[in-house]
């Protein structure tokens, strides 16, 4: 269901998401979002933690590509530290 509200900027910067939107949406204190702007539009994305299931199917993933791509450990040190040098 779609909702439509207004809402304020106040002078710290911050905008109240209106009550009937936080509930319908699911949203609860300390929830996080990912916040895009472009052209007069502002899009808020929640951001949640994967379970720790996704987590491990994710690493798996990266290793068994790593490791079609023949990257080694070596490779990822040299990687992180060029990154962390900028």
């Amino acid at each position: 269901m779609n909702h439509l509200s207004t809402t304020k900027l106040s002078s710290k910067g911050q905008v109240v998401i209106p009550e009937e939107i936080r509930k319908s949406m699911g949203f609860h204190t300390g929830d996080q979002f990912l916040v895009l702007a472009e052209k007069g539009v502002l899009i808020l994305k929640t951001i949640e933690m994967p379970s720790l299931d996704e987590y491990q199917d994710l690493i798996g993933k990266s290793r068994r590509l790593a490791k079609t791509m023949g990257l080694t450990e070596e490779d990822l040190s040299e990687a992180i530290n060029k990154v962390r040098k900028k």
